[in-house]
C-alpha cells in the first residue's frame, strides 16, 4: 500500500520543495498547502461526526479564549471544539482546527499550562509537519481520492490519512510525530504562549505535571519516536531566557489573557 501512495506521489508531484520551518530546520514539502488544508478540514469534520462534542460552557469558554489569544499571532480563523475524552490530549490541523479534549481540563492547574498545550499543537501546524510527513511517508492519490478515504477512517487508507495529521492513535494506527518535530513543536509553542501574555515557565510545570501523571506509562525515549519528559523538560529549561523575552514584551504591551 505504501508503495503505491509513493508512487503516486512521485507522478502527482514532480516538483519538490525545500523550505525551512520556523526553528531554521530544512524541510521536504512535496504537497501544497492547499491539498493538507483539505485533508485537515476532512479529518476535523470526521472526528466531530465520530466523537462526542463537550456542550461544557466553562471548558469551551476557556479553549477559546486561550486559542484566541496565541493565534491572533499567526493570522486566520480557527475552530476550537472540545471533545468529551478523558485523555490528556489536544491536537491542531491543517485548515486552522483545534480539538481539546475534557481530560486535560483535568490535568492543567491553570490557563498557562494549557495554553503550553495548545501552543504547541499549533505549532505542528506552522511547521507544516502533517505535510513533511506525507512527503516523506504517504502520498496523496491524485488528490481526492484519500480525502474521500478520510471519510472511513477504518479504512486502510483512511487510517493512514489520519495518522499522516497525527490522529491515527483515534482510529487504531500509532503513527506518532517524530522526536525532531515534537521537539521543534514544543519550541515554537512556548514561543507562541509567550507572545500572547501566558507565562511559559508554566510549560515546565506542565511536562513535571504530566509525568507524574503517566508515570510508569511511558516508553523509555530510545524505543519511543517521542522526548522523553526529562529531555523536553530541560530542553525547554534552555531556551527559557529567550521565551521570558517575548513574555516581558507581551506584559509590557499589556497583554495579559484572562481565560480561567
Amino acid at each position: 500500500m505504501l508503495k503505491k501512495f509513493c508512487t503516486a506521489l512521485a507522478t502527482a508531484f514532480v516538483l519538490t520543495a525545500c523550505i525551512t520551518s520556523p526553528t531554521g530546520r530544512s524541510q521536504l514539502i512535496l504537497l501544497p498547502d492547499s491539498q493538507v488544508d483539505q485533508m485537515g478540514l476532512q479529518a476535523f469534520e470526521t472526528l466531530k461526526r465520530d466523537k462526542p462534542i463537550s456542550t461544557n460552557a466553562r471548558y469551551n469558554q476557556v479553549a477559546n479564549c486561550i486559542a484566541g489569544n496565541i493565534t491572533q499571532s499567526t493570522g486566520g480563523r480557527w475552530e476550537v471544539v472540545v471533545f468529551e475524552d478523558d485523555s490528556f490530549n489536544a491536537f491542531a490541523l491543517p485548515g486552522n482546527k483545534i480539538g481539546v479534549y475534557t481530560g486535560l481540563f483535568n490535568l492543567v492547574a491553570n490557563q498557562d499550562q494549557l495554553a503550553a498545550v495548545i501552543g504547541h499543537e499549533i505549532g505542528h501546524v506552522l511547521a507544516k509537519h502533517s505535510a513533511e510527513r506525507a512527503s516523506q511517508e504517504l502520498a496523496v492519490n491524485s488528490g481526492m481520492s484519500i480525502l474521500q478515504a478520510m471519510t472511513n477512517p477504518q479504512s486502510q487508507m483512511g487510517q493512514a490519512a489520519f495518522g499522516m495529521l497525527g490522529l491515527g492513535a483515534e482510529y487504531g494506527v500509532l503513527m506518532p510525530y517524530g522526536r525532531t518535530q515534537e521537539s521543534e513543536a514544543d519550541i515554537i509553542g512556548v514561543d507562541l504562549m509567550a507572545r500572547a501574555g501566558f507565562d511559559p515557565r508554566q510549560s515546565i510545570n506542565l511536562w513535571q505535571r504530566m509525568d507524574q501523571a503517566t508515570q510508569g506509562q511511558q516508553t523509555a525515549e530510545f524505543m519511543s519516536t517521542h522526548p522523553s519528559h526529562a529531555t523536553r523538560i530541560r530542553d525547554l529549561e534552555q531556551h527559557m531566557p529567550q521565551a521570558m523575552g517575548l513574555f516581558q514584551q507581551a506584559q509590557a504591551t499589556g497583554r495579559r489573557p484572562q481565560c480561567q
